[in-house]
């Protein structure tokens, strides 16, 4: 199990990791707790900023520098269907949340068969 969640974005595939530093600053532009942001964007009553907040501090926490993770949310994120938003976001806070599972290559069929 891992707290990182690795998704493509932008220009490629990108670590996200909302580390206790990421979510203090989450916290302090959300001005609110984990807790009840985690809520908020389960049940869909989240903030267009909160997503891209969650993305770009995600980004930071997963080792994208500063100013590379913003040009990233500002180019891929801004502007764009919310759609396209959500899912990264929520990856995002479930692998802060509950642990994020490895994702396996091979299905047990295909190992089986090999």
């Amino acid at each position: 199990m891992t707290l990182t969640h690795t998704a493509f974005f932008g220009d490629g595939d990108q670590e996200f990791a909302l580390t206790d530093t990421m979510i203090a600053e989450l916290e302090r532009l959300a001005d609110l707790g984990i807790g009840a942001l985690y809520l908020r964007a389960v049940n869909m009553q989240f903030r267009l900023a909160d997503l891209i907040e969650i993305i770009r501090l995600g980004l930071i926490g997963g080792g994208t520098a500063p100013e590379r993770a913003a040009q990233l949310v500002d180019t891929y994120a801004r502007n764009q269907p919310i759609d396209n938003l959500y899912p990264l976001a929520l990856d995002i806070l479930d692998a802060r949340w509950g642990g994020a599972v490895p994702e396996e290559t091979e299905t047990p069929a295909e190992e089986a068969a090999e």
